[in-house]
């Protein structure tokens, strides 16, 4: 099953970034769409038997953008 989120992370703060995080998500297994903006913004969708939202988010972590909980 497909599923699709859009999350606000930190780090993103020129194109250079967004370039930066799309290596970092790169080849990822399951994952079928990945698109940020500079407002730190990432729309990602992803294959839920393959991956899961908690393995991208730690891909994400691991190059410096880290999720921004909602208040």
């Amino acid at each position: 099953m497909i599923r699709e989120e859009t999350i606000q992370v930190s780090g993103i703060r020129c194109e250079r970034c967004v370039m930066r995080l799309a290596k970092v998500l790169e080849g990822h297994e399951g994952l079928t769409a990945a698109n940020a903006t500079l407002m730190g913004q990432v729309a990602l969708a992803w294959d839920d038997e393959r991956t899961s939202r908690d393995e991208l988010v730690a891909a994400m972590a691991r190059g410096g953008f880290r999720e921004l909980q909602a208040v």
